[in-house]
């Protein structure tokens, strides 16, 4: 059960390591990064001051000293005068069944030529794990049985392996990564895609949703994600209707949370007009604002602005209905 928990949290030490760094970068966020780089240092810690009992233990059992028969060796490449040689071992215990067990030694250049198939040499190894049998320098006596000792090869079929945990710590580990990597996300989700979700909407708001023209008014329609009292909304509104229209002349203009409304001036009357691209758009969200704050008619509200041209200049009324009734003012 130990081995199952260590394998998943080994896995979201891993997920939240990977995710905490890359996010931390994405957001700029140096704690979160100083973060994924310091807790694999805290996890190996802890690790290794959890397996302190588990290590003394293991030292304290008594290794037991045994006769092992050369079957077959495999030198290793090397830079240096030493070679890693890998020994597929017969190792007989006094009083026991022989076994197959493999073991790794260091052996100079100089030195190897006197390893040989056949030969006899000392072992040592824990009884509860025989899979770790090591080489040793034997003492007096050891040496002298090695001498004369002639050993009978084990079947391949008796080689002491570390018992197989199947598949259950590896899918842990992978359960416990994809755990990891998504707590980092979700708890940092605003941040990670609010500049993705902030650009697609400046996008969609960089053009009015649809205009319709014709030769006395003209509508300009934007979606529901935007309103034409944010910042910026009715200029772009203004502009995309003048792509589309001739708005020098205008009688009036009614503005509203998704729809700009324009009236022409006939054609060849004399009549109080206005440039819509004069239009003081700057100050219809201060407008709406005020208005909506200060105007008592209950909630849910809904708003109209109302742009005329009057003794020479351009004048804004609000009216805000809700339930009590409709208020207007003047701007």
């Amino acid at each position: 059960m130990i081995k199952f928990v260590r394998g998943f949290l080994t896995g979201a030490v891993i997920g939240v390591t990977v995710s905490a760094f890359v996010t931390g970068i994405i957001i700029e966020n140096v704690p979160l990064i100083l973060a994924g780089v310091g807790l694999p240092f805290a996890y190996g810690l802890l690790r290794f001051v959890a397996g302190m009992p588990r290590r003394a233990r293991e030292a304290a059992v008594v290794p037991r000293v045994a006769l092992a028969k050369i079957e077959s060796l495999r030198a290793g490449g090397t830079e240096t005068g030493d070679v890693p040689v890998r020994f597929d071992l017969t190792i007989a215990p006094h009083g026991e069944p022989s076994f197959r067990a493999e073991a790794c030694l260091d052996v100079n250049l100089v030195d190897l030529p006197g390893y040989r198939p056949g030969d006899v040499l000392v072992v040592a190894y824990p009884p509860d794990r025989p899979w770790k049998a090591r080489i040793v320098e034997p003492d007096a006596e050891w040496a002298r049985r090695a001498a004369g000792a002639t050993l009978a090869s084990a079947p391949e079929s008796t080689v002491a392996r570390k018992p197989s945990t199947g598949a259950g710590p590896g899918f842990l580990v992978l359960l416990g990564l994809l755990v990891g990597a998504a707590v980092v996300v979700l708890q940092f989700r605003a941040e990670l895609f609010a500049p993705a979700a902030e650009a697609s909407e400046a996008s969609s708001a960089a053009e009015p949703t649809s205009v319709t023209s014709s030769s006395g008014s003209a509508t300009v329609t934007v979606g529901p994600g935007q309103s034409l009292a944010d910042a910026g909304e009715l200029r772009r509104a203004v502009d995309g209707l003048a792509q589309h229209a001739d708005v020098a002349k205008v009688l009036t203009a009614v503005v509203e949370e998704h729809r700009l409304s324009v009236v022409f001036a006939p054609t060849g009357v004399t009549v109080p007009s206005f440039d819509l691209r004069a239009l003081p758009v700057d100050r219809v969200p201060a407008l709406v604002a005020k208005a909506r704050s200060t105007l008592e008619v209950g909630a849910p509200q809904t708003w109209q602005v109302t742009v005329v041209p009057f003794a020479g200049a351009v004048t804004l009324r609000i009216v805000v209905t809700g339930p009590d009734g409709s208020a207007s003012l003047g701007g």
